[in-house]
């Protein structure tokens, strides 16, 4: 029978997140060095949910100490490990290692220092609704959409609830803050789902800080106005 998804987050739910970080990622991680894909799961959730760190732990070594025949995961009663460009002899130590280097830096207080977002997975679980923006409103498609980035940007903010746009202005601000270069804002709002370029004369940093200028205003409210008298 088929994992209900209570039951394999239960069991899975931080494996897959940790999965999820190879996504386009080397797995060359050594007893030594942690890959640069466990080092950006390290490092995000370190500063976004610690207590999750000893969750990956154990269910990456339970899942190495009972990895689950072809029969089962054929049945849908196993998490399946996605190809990670390791041979299938491989992968049992490979998960040891993952559940060791988290354990070690969990044990030893090894936090990796707040940095610019080094993979793909890094960039959109920091900056999660900025996703959901670019790649929303932003993708190939937006020409045919809209009539221009402006109705765009006016779009998402009729559509979405204020927390939420509140919330992607915070993340504009925390981006902007990174003190890029523009080169690497443009492969960041690459890696977050945009697909057009800025609307002229704008750089990819400059049109993010007009979003968030645009955005920041509170949105007015119409309705019936009360009377003087």
């Amino acid at each position: 029978m088929p994992l209900s998804p209570l039951e394999h987050d239960r069991r899975y739910g931080e494996l897959d997140q940790v999965m999820r970080a190879y996504a386009g990622q080397t797995a060359d991680d050594t007893a030594d060095k942690p890959s640069a894909a466990l080092t950006a799961y390290l490092r995000h959730t370190w500063h976004s949910r610690p207590w999750a760190l000893a969750v990956a732990e154990r269910q990456l070594r339970e899942y190495a100490d009972h990895p689950p025949g072809r029969l089962r995961l054929r049945l849908g009663e196993f998490y399946p490990i996605p190809d990670v460009g390791l041979p299938e002899g491989e992968i049992q130590q490979w998960l040891y290692c993952l559940a060791d280097h988290i354990k070690h830096s969990v044990e030893e207080g090894e936090v990796p220092p707040t940095a610019t977002p080094a993979t793909h997975w890094e960039w959109q679980a920091r900056f999660p609704e900025l996703g959901q923006f670019l790649g929303g409103w932003f993708s190939q498609d937006m020409p045919d959409e809209f009539d221009g980035h402006d109705s765009a940007v006016d779009d998402y903010r009729a559509s979405t609830d204020p927390q939420l746009t509140a919330r992607l202005v915070g993340e504009l601000h925390e981006l902007l803050a990174l003190g890029l270069d523009e080169s690497d804002y443009a492969l960041a709002v690459a890696e977050l789902g945009m697909e057009v370029d800025p609307p002229a004369p704008y750089s990819p940093g400059g049109w993010l800080a007009l979003v968030a200028d645009r955005l920041g205003v509170p949105r007015a409210e119409y309705g019936p106005q009360p009377s003087d008298g």
